[in-house]
């Protein structure tokens, strides 16, 4: 079959390669056909640098905008892949944008997938800090969510708009809870997690970083290949074997910072050691360690080991 996908925030470097994968691919959809895509429409704010990829559309909006954001929904929509995001250190600078684009841009999606289609499928972006801090690890997804950030928050708030519009049959509405994805190309962002990948990409291109958090910090992190391949997979899994509440946490590794700055071996000299206590509470309240049985009973794979990342990051 034929249809359009919709990429929100599909300039990011999560979007671009999604994008790659699905036009040199294709997708599955839930009901096991195999789509051949008629347009990867990919949305995000004006001035965006658009990947230069074949039959690829691309729409300057903004994401809270229900009237832009429904105007702009291609009539034969059939999958839409909802990235576009405040990150984490933004939002805490910013709560009324955070709010504004993460709940708003996730409401406005939504109901342009319902008018196009109550069998749209919709894969949203979540994170692992809709937990916070304090809960028993390893967590599941059965595990109470108590965001302790504005980002972890809007996020959560989200989850539970894809999960009611799953609920209601209003679209076939899917979670991914998404580790830290490092090493993340390009420069840092204002996400509070982007020295996990500075700490790693500048020292192998031979430049300084600086690593905000005590290197006894464990994190949950993923591959950027990881990530994607979770993305692509998303959509494949039949709409039986989805949770209900629609949100699953994707396969990631534990690695303490540590862990991370010895894999650089003589090029850990190169980072320097700058406490921010800021980016520490914030990535602090974040959990570490995860039970993903759901995710690998559904198909989803990880890393098989820190190694793994750092020979994709050496090649990037």
């Amino acid at each position: 079959m034929t249809g359009a996908v919709v990429i929100t925030g599909g300039c990011g470097f999560l979007g671009t390669a999604l994008a790659r994968r699905i036009a040199k691919q294709g997708v599955t959809l839930p009901d096991g056909r195999r789509l051949s895509v008629s347009g990867v429409h990919l949305w995000d704010i004006p001035g965006a640098q658009v990947p230069d990829l074949p039959d690829v559309h691309f729409t300057a909006i903004d994401i809270a905008d229900s009237d832009a954001v429904g105007a702009a929904m291609p009539a034969d929509t059939v999958l839409i892949y909802h990235l576009a995001a405040v990150v984490s250190g933004q939002a805490e600078a910013d709560y009324d944008l955070a709010m504004r684009v993460n709940l708003g841009g996730t409401n406005a999606v939504l109901a342009a997938a319902r008018a196009v289609d109550h069998e749209v499928c919709v894969i949203g972006t979540s994170s692992l800090a809709v937990y916070g801090s304090g809960a028993v690890e390893p967590l599941t997804e059965a595990t109470p969510i108590q965001p302790r950030n504005t980002y972890g928050v809007t996020k959560a708030m989200a989850e539970l708009v894809m999960a009611d519009y799953r609920r209601r049959g209003w679209a076939d509405a899917r979670t991914l809870r998404l580790p830290t994805v490092t090493v993340r190309p390009g420069k840092p962002n204002a996400a509070a997690s982007s020295f996990a990948s500075s700490i790693i990409r500048e020292p192998l291109a031979g430049q300084r970083a600086i690593c905000p958090v005590d290197p006894a910090l464990a994190m949950w992190v993923a591959s950027p290949d990881a990530a994607v391949r979770a993305l692509h997979h998303a959509p494949s899994v039949a709409g039986a074997d989805w949770p209900a509440f629609g949100a699953v946490n994707v396969p990631g590794l534990r690695v303490t910072v540590a862990q991370m700055l010895e894999a650089l071996g003589e090029r850990r000299a190169l980072v320097d050691m700058q406490p921010d206590p800021q980016i520490a509470a914030i990535v602090g309240s974040w959990p570490t360690l995860f039970d993903t049985r759901l995710a690998v009973s559904l198909g989803f794979d990880g890393d098989a080991g820190f190694a793994d990342i750092m020979a994709q990051a050496a090649v990037a």
